[in-house]
């Protein structure tokens, strides 16, 4: 990474360290249900704490509409952090304003101080420099630790970056050197891996990737616009049929390159239970719907994955949210984990779908970011890395 790192912000003793981390975490009942992203920042939050300076955390949570909302405060995030980082963590009621600045006037206590939810303030997401200077104020430095928000340009994420000597945190140089390795320098044979249910969304991604990658598969709903592009009769599947153009373009400019699945489980509908059997792609029934790749999909995409040196994967390759059609993600999940190849999961749905494997330990990098590194992946500059100040020279 060629930014300025938190590690060379020199002395912060005693210094307030605004930092947008991501706690945009699942809430119920009061309680996260998942605390990964807050653990993924305590290094960057810890770092700073050993050296004496005084964290001041902001983040977003969920969607309010610019304006405070009970149901996205910070306060349960709040706890687990405590909980977590084992230290105190004072949570206030205001991001910006008289109260925020009062707050942090008179706290002389240890631990860390997490102001509330940023998008309870319209500012926020407009990127408004009123907001972006009140909460600069707040602060003698400011450290973006949110590579999921990267992709943004928000106030947290890009204004106050242009108003505070800035850094990135240790979270986001992580992300920015594995997708580094993958982009510029994998050693090879490289195999990409891309799900999910949209070729729309994916077009930049598979551009970048072909020329780079040894191999690209392709799984999830998006094959199927690929096979009907092919001339295949696809059933009741998803399809995009505003991309059929581009999807042949990308097939005539891949070659062998780009891996299509040979087979696909159909079914009458997308839910538990319902019937479903184990097609060849060219013998998709006209009444039924392609929900996952077949068996031996899988056994090919394995051939690929194992014999791998470095491996990048986003996107399910199933709707593996139900039983029944997550066998492809699982395989494919399965095989990357035992591949001993470096492993970058691109976040989104592939980083549910390892978790619930339980095969987390064994990937190399799991993104916290699925927009951020996928735009990243294809080439697009991301706000919140944009501004920030390059490396000095040694």
């Amino acid at each position: 990474m060629n930014k300025r790192s938190v590690r060379d912000l020199g002395d912060v003793r005693g210094k307030r360290v605004l930092v947008r981390v991501d706690f945009n975490v699942p809430v119920k009942d009061g309680r996260v249900t998942d605390d990964t992203r807050i653990r993924r920042a305590l290094p960057t939050i810890r770092y700073l704490l050993e050296r004496g300076a005084r964290p001041v955390l902001i983040s977003h949570l969920g969607r309010p509409k610019g304006e405070p909302d009970p149901e996205y405060a910070m306060d349960p995030v709040a706890e687990r952090l405590e909980e977590l980082l084992g230290a105190p963590v004072l949570k206030l009621d205001a991001a910006v304003g008289p109260e925020a600045e009062e707050a942090l006037d008179d706290w002389v206590g240890e631990g860390v101080v997490l102001l509330e939810n940023s998008r309870f303030y319209p500012g926020e997401t407009q990127n408004d420099p009123e907001f972006s200077e009140q909460l600069a104020s707040l602060a003698d430095l400011y450290v973006d630790d949110a590579f999921g928000a990267a992709h943004r340009a928000h106030a947290t994420t890009v204004g106050v970056a242009e108003l505070l000597p800035a850094a990135a945190g240790l979270l986001v140089e992580e992300e920015l050197d594995n997708l580094d390795k993958v982009l510029r320098a994998p050693e090879r044979p490289f195999v990409a891996i891309l799900g999910g249910a949209k070729v729309s969304d994916k077009i930049g991604v598979i551009e970048s990737l072909l020329e780079v990658a040894d191999t690209i598969l392709i799984g999830g709903a998006m094959c199927f616009t690929f096979f009907k592009a092919k001339g295949y009769e696809v059933g009741r599947s998803l399809v995009e049929d505003d991309y059929l153009g581009e999807a042949k373009r990308l097939m005539d400019e891949a070659g062998e390159k780009l891996v299509l699945p040979v087979d696909v489980v159909v079914a009458d509908e997308m839910e538990e239970g319902a019937e479903s059997e184990t097609v060849a792609v060219d013998e998709i029934p006209s009444d039924r719907m392609g929900l996952d790749v077949g068996r031996r999909t899988v056994e090919l995409f394995e051939k690929h994955v194992l014999g791998a040196k470095t491996i990048f994967w986003n996107g399910p390759m199933g709707v593996f949210e139900i039983d029944a059609f997550a066998r492809g993600t699982e395989g494919v999940a399965r095989a990357v984990a035992e591949s001993g190849a470096t492993s970058i999961i691109g976040g989104g749905d592939s980083v549910a779908a390892v978790r619930k494997l339980g095969l987390e330990d064994r990937m190399s990098h799991i993104s916290t970011g699925g927009g951020a590194s996928l735009e990243y992946v294809e080439g697009r500059e991301l706000p919140g890395v944009a501004v920030l100040p390059e490396k000095e020279e040694a």
